[in-house]
């Protein structure tokens, strides 16, 4: 399945190995790592992303998901979109990694029932409670990327207080204050949360 995914934001499977109880796969090398180092890694590892730089990286994951959704010949729910599944070429080109959790979606059903799996703060609420499989479950976890890459801020690792316990907390708590402006622009957190409470993501078509 795996290697008949060719997208230029898909990562490629060059070989596989099996030899004894040695199971291998072999992909391109991706030189740069992931993009979870990238944004969160010790200072050594860390890379300076401008703001067009983090959009062209959120444009390009989008990109690869419209492929996964709805170009490729075997239509692939990801279930597990989050930085370090997302490496990183030389020119910081992302490719979506990790197909270790995919399904195939059903065409001829509007959804997939099926066990949970994927990672905890990145999966969508109708998949996470009653394994409510579609598409749009890696838009929800692509909106989880999105909004790392612009704040720069860890969803995994956030340091819960009083008033927020995870990212997306802090999102909803800092969009009521103009005052804050030193991590994202308030008109992008506008943005996002219209995308995140819209039900289901009905609003948000990756190849448009």
């Amino acid at each position: 399945m795996i290697s008949s995914l060719q997208h230029s934001n898909v990562v490629r499977l060059s070989g596989c190995c099996a030899e004894g109880d040695q199971l291998l796969l072999v992909y391109e090398y991706m030189e740069n790592n992931n993009l979870a180092l990238a944004l969160f890694g010790i200072e050594e590892v860390q890379l300076m992303l401008d703001w067009p730089m983090r959009l062209r990286i959120c444009i390009s994951i989008a990109k690869g998901l419209a492929f996964l959704h709805d170009a490729c010949p075997l239509r692939i729910v990801h279930r597990d979109i989050k930085a370090t599944n997302v490496l990183l070429e030389k020119d910081l080109s992302p490719k979506i990694s990790d197909f270790g959790l995919a399904r195939l979606d059903e065409e001829e059903n509007t959804h997939i029932s099926t066990r949970v799996a994927g990672t905890i703060g990145y999966m969508a609420p109708e998949y996470a409670l009653w394994g409510y499989l579609t598409y749009k479950a890696d838009v929800y976890s692509f909106e989880v990327v999105a909004l790392e890459i612009f704040a720069r801020k860890n969803n995994m690792k956030h340091q819960a207080n009083k008033n927020f316990i995870c990212l997306l907390d802090w999102v909803r708590t800092i969009s009521t204050n103009f005052f804050v402006v030193s991590q994202v622009e308030h008109n992008i957190l506008f943005e996002y949360l219209n995308c995140l409470h819209s039900k289901f993501k009905d609003d948000i078509i990756f190849h448009h």
